[in-house]
């Protein structure tokens, strides 16, 4: 039960957990799970070497973390809000523009730090000044287009935390899409990026007051649970697209193994044969037939690639 202010009409009592933790927990796990996309789409992004590699890249981290990581985990956790006394329903073109601020929020504010090299710091405080400020009007977008029979109203002070919170969390978000590298700490990283995400979402929940309007029988729109198709489906194949996508594009590793072997083949052509390299003395040969690793190759020190130094270990 929320706390509310005397506006002059009955207040109605809100639910935000009307299926207990199952709410928060999936839409915790869906805000993880699209900064942790998100942010190894980041480090292909500052490995790309053109621009529409870049862009390409880009355009894939700000779906992951603006509309799986931010807007997807907005709605799960809405399928768990409830108001006594009257049904909920949705204006669906509202929710989508919605979905599609939250994306192009996030798309704006990496386009203002990946834009440049110079005054890197000033730029992810304003790209997260942008992205912030689009995220925090996302959310109240999405407010605007639950339709019910009461009167919705904010309490000014926790509207300014969320919305404050939403430009430090995507302020932070900035910095680590340009700082991450390795695998445990962009999982650490999208861990505390899902906290900072149902942060603000329910500390802009908690601002909410509901007064009770004249009955005027079912509100227009769509019901959540309606909605939940079309937008599941979206999620699943978007994610795995995602996936793909980042199992299919070559590793700055893959780049380097496919010139080593490319020079490989160029050594054993007819020109090479005509023009032989200086000899070099043959690797030692342990008893058991074995050779052992070579330093120094084409491949900065490794004569394998990723995949296969892993399937070693």
């Amino acid at each position: 039960m929320h706390p509310y202010a005397d506006l002059g009409g009955q207040h109605m009592e809100i639910h935000h957990f009307e299926h207990g933790w199952v709410t928060p927990a999936v839409s915790y796990t869906l805000s993880v799970l699209g900064s942790l996309l998100g942010l190894i789409c980041a480090v292909r992004l500052r490995s790309a070497h053109t621009g529409r590699g870049r862009r390409w890249w880009l355009t894939l981290s700000a779906v992951a973390i603006g509309g799986t990581g931010i807007w997807t985990m907005h709605f799960v956790a809405m399928l768990g809000f409830g108001v006594s006394g009257t049904p909920i329903r949705y204006d669906a073109a509202l929710t989508a523009a919605s979905a599609v601020l939250a994306i192009a929020a996030v798309g704006a504010g990496m386009l203002i730090v990946f834009g440049g090299e110079r005054a890197r710091a000033l730029r992810i405080v304003a790209g997260g000044l942008l992205a912030g400020l689009g995220v925090a009007a996302m959310h109240y977008m999405g407010m605007y287009a639950m339709r019910l029979n009461g009167e919705i109203s904010y309490g000014r002070t926790r509207v300014i935390a969320s919305v404050v919170i939403a430009v430090v969390a995507a302020t932070v978000a900035l910095w680590l899409t340009v700082t991450v590298q390795k695998p445990l700490v962009i999982f650490g990283a999208a861990l505390i990026m899902g906290i900072a995400v149902n942060g603000m979402h329910f500390t802009g929940m908690a601002a909410m007051t509901v007064h009770a309007g004249p009955p005027v029988g079912v509100p227009s729109g769509a019901k959540a649970t309606t909605l939940l198709i079309p937008i599941g489906l979206t999620v699943v194949f978007g994610v795995l697209g995602l996936v793909f996508a980042l199992m299919a594009a070559p590793t700055d590793e893959d780049r380097a193994a496919a010139a080593y072997l490319a020079a490989l083949l160029e050594a054993g052509s007819p020109a090479a044969a005509a023009h032989p390299a200086p000899r070099t003395a043959p690797a030692p040969v342990r008893p058991d037939g074995t050779v052992p690793q070579q330093r120094g190759s084409a491949l900065g020190g490794a004569t394998w690639t990723y995949r296969d130094r892993s399937s070693r270990q």
